[in-house]
């Protein structure tokens, strides 16, 4: 029983171990509200959960992800917006 709990927790580790996770910048190039993917000028695409207030998220504006590869899709887990109080 322990080998194969030992073997499970193996398992686990390894494919947690597999997800990426990066972190991005650059300038919004597109917002597709149907699909919920942002675009930034680069040409890649990320995937926005549906909490995130979409209007708010507007072409040319700079912008900081993070995000995890999930089934081949960028997914954005966390995103730094320019503070709107800078002069």
């Amino acid at each position: 029983m322990r080998t194969l709990i030992g073997a499970t927790c193996a398992m686990l580790m390894i494919s947690t171990a597999a997800a990426f996770a990066g972190q991005t910048e650059g300038l919004i190039k597109k917002v597709d509200k149907d699909t919920l993917t942002l675009t930034l000028d680069d040409g890649k695409a990320y995937k926005l959960n549906a909490e995130t207030d979409i209007d708010s998220l507007k072409p040319g504006m700079d912008i900081v992800i993070a995000y995890d590869v999930s089934n081949g899709e960028n997914v954005v887990t966390d995103m730094q917006l320019p503070d709107s109080d800078q002069n």
